[in-house]
């Protein structure tokens, strides 16, 4: 059974399987053959299997013995890194960022938020994913990302332990094709009204700021699409499928890139953006710049 595994005996085996024998792992480790030999068996013991084939007055690694060895190699090596990390020692090579962003936020905004991360001093790494809210808080959970984009914000909903850093918000601006923007009767928003349109989908904030607006203000338009990804919503609103609406901040970027018509603007309601970290006080110097960099410039 191989809970609770005891360190120095694996610490032992690593050695001795680097090293080639129980002769050289002793002299190395300044401790008795005797006593490796008695610490091997009592993990081989607790694993329930043998480590290693005794052939004359050689050993050999069996394939349990060779699956124990690539955990090990990756233990002790995460144990090297972080003592010369606490001694001080810097890093070798670049520094990986991993993001996940909600799949509805604009690419764009995704991109001008992070970076200024990828203009630090030190080489970073940076992987990006998206996926949908739960999904990527998820990964935030288990320590798979450093950092979630999301316009939704950490609630008491998620039994996770991160914290909300708000980046800033913007309005909304309204967009259509050409041609559909020509069959729209009445000024900006009644024209919404009985309008086709592209959303996303409930999960994000936005979309339930949209709806309550709608119903305060007695607009109801055609849903024609509820989108988890922002670049295919767009995509159906450059074929003519509908109105949507981005963050006004991007308004040129979207207009330019797309061809559409922008039909109006909205203040009432803010997309709010955060960036959430398993950090209260952000230490971590990709996400710091981040958040500041947003704050400062982008959203300002």
């Amino acid at each position: 059974m191989a809970e609770n595994l005891n360190y120095k005996h694996l610490h032992y085996f690593w050695v001795v399987a680097t090293e080639g024998s129980i002769a050289r792992a002793a002299d190395k480790l300044f401790i008795t053959p005797q006593t490796i030999s008695g610490q091997l068996s009592m993990l081989e013991e607790r694993i329930g299997q043998p480590l290693f084939d005794r052939v004359g007055r050689r050993l050999r690694l069996t394939e349990t013995g060779r699956l124990v060895l690539r955990y090990a190699d990756d233990i002790f090596e995460l144990g090297k890194e972080l003592t010369d990390v606490l001694r001080g020692a810097p890093l070798v090579g670049t520094s990986e960022f991993i993001v996940s962003a909600a799949s509805a936020l604009p690419k764009t905004i995704v991109y001008k938020i992070i970076e200024p991360a990828l203009s630090l001093s030190q080489e970073v790494s940076l992987m990006c994913r998206e996926g949908p809210v739960e999904t990527i808080l998820g990964e935030l959970a288990v320590h798979e990302v450093d950092m979630v984009l999301t316009d939704t914000p950490l609630s008491s909903a998620f039994s996770i332990k991160a914290y909300n850093h708000y980046l800033g918000q913007s309005d909304l601006s309204f967009f259509a094709s050409p041609a559909l923007a020509a069959k729209l009767s009445g000024p900006f928003p009644a024209c919404l009204n009985e309008a086709p349109i592209l959303l996303p989908t409930k999960q994000y904030a936005i979309r339930q700021l949209f709806d309550k607006w709608c119903h305060d203000s007695n607009i109801y338009p055609l849903i024609r699409g509820q989108y988890d990804d922002s670049a295919l919503m767009k995509s159906f609103g450059k074929a003519g499928f509908g109105i949507f609406f981005m963050p006004s901040i991007i308004e040129q970027e979207v207009k330019d890139s797309f061809g559409l018509t922008v039909i109006g603007r909205l203040s009432d309601i803010k997309q709010k953006f955060y960036a959430i970290s398993a950090e209260r006080k952000v230490t971590h110097p990709a996400v710091a710049a981040v958040c500041s960099t947003a704050r400062d410039i982008i959203f300002k």
